[in-house]
């Protein structure tokens, strides 16, 4: 994870940044439920501290939309086709739009099945993806997504970019604490860190990427000038890869990776792919005090000496930005404010 700025002196409370973002959104084309959605989800990735996730991304948001890459304008199309399969159509819109259309459905399903999937198709996904589990493990629930994007990564032993960073993400109730959440890509970074890095001018560890030729490199400038980033892991990271290839792909109609091409769309950035959910009740799994399970089985880890939890950050930042808001630059907000067209 990136660490912030710590040379940031403006301080915004949550729903002031939510509130700018979501003008911004509406200024460049979408609807007003999407830009709502959207807001509290980039607003929500910095305020805990998962800067590359979040007003960082604006500038892509802006320029697929104006490119007309994404349709911002899109209602997805959300059906219950079984006892417990949703499918949806994004309809070239967000996928966080997508999946709260979605929620109403995947609800009633779990509620009656104690399972639910959900497979989103056209849909564009640029962001993190604990927002979209984290809910559902606030409601008592298990859910594991998984999204693919814009190839960037090659696999184990190969030379050409064929999978996107192809995150995957889980979260579940703990008792008397916050719900346990990981999320990560199947790559050994976010593309957003690497960018993060490239803009400050650090290098990216050994092992990180290669450059356009396949040779080894901790430029991060290389990686994305051409060349691609490695899965964490070697071939077991590679495999992880596939696998989301075929859920946020192939089971739910999207493209594949290496399908995207922006040509004809200057300044977009959002991948136009597919995302797979799956929801869980755990009392229909015939498991007794489940959440306390979950509980012991986080002090052991700790006991074991893991110093601290997945998503144990984020919440941390989130109860820090609570009582300080949520710092930012002086020139990172300007740059917000001309992109919502206020006056400087």
């Amino acid at each position: 994870m990136v660490e912030r700025n710590k040379t940031r002196d403006t301080h915004l409370r949550f729903h002031e940044l939510k509130s700018l973002l979501t003008t911004i959104f509406v200024n460049n084309g979408t609807a007003a439920e999407t830009a709502e959605i959207l807001a509290e989800n980039c607003a929500g990735c910095e305020r805990d501290g998962a800067l590359s996730h979040g007003i960082f991304r604006m500038p892509g948001y802006v320029g697929s939309l104006r490119s007309g890459w994404v349709d911002g304008l899109a209602v997805p199309d959300a059906t219950r086709l079984g006892p417990s399969f949703i499918r949806v159509d994004a309809r070239n819109g967000f996928a966080q739009r997508a999946l709260a259309a979605a929620d109403p459905l995947v609800r009633n399903a779990l509620r009656e099945t104690g399972i639910a999937i959900a497979a989103i198709r056209n849909s564009h996904h640029f962001s993190a993806l604990w927002p979209d589990v984290e809910p559902f493990a606030l409601s008592g629930y298990m859910a594991i997504t998984a999204v693919n994007g814009l190839a960037n990564v090659v696999p184990h032993g190969g030379r050409q970019a064929i999978y996107g960073t192809n995150p995957i993400a889980f979260a579940a109730p703990v008792e008397g604490a916050p719900p346990l959440v990981v999320d990560q890509a199947s790559s050994v970074m976010a593309n957003g860190e690497v960018r993060l890095q490239a803009l400050a001018g650090k290098p990216v560890p050994v092992g990180t990427g290669v450059d356009r030729d396949g040779n080894a490199t901790t430029d991060p400038h290389a990686i994305l000038a051409g060349g691609a980033l490695n899965t964490f892991g070697g071939y077991k990271g590679s495999s992880i890869a596939l696998l989301v290839e075929i859920l946020a792909s192939a089971v739910t109609g999207g493209q594949l990776s290496f399908e995207n091409d922006f040509t004809g769309y200057p300044g977009a950035q959002t991948p136009k792919a597919g995302q797979f959910l799956i929801a869980i009740d755990p009392n229909w799994g015939g498991s007794t005090g489940f959440e306390t399970r979950l509980a012991h089985l986080c002090t052991r880890l700790i006991d074991a000496g893991q110093d601290r939890l997945p998503g144990a950050r984020r919440f941390a930042n989130r109860a820090a930005a609570e009582q300080s808001g949520i710092p930012i630059a002086q020139g990172e907000l300007q740059r917000l404010r001309t992109l919502a067209g206020e006056a400087p």
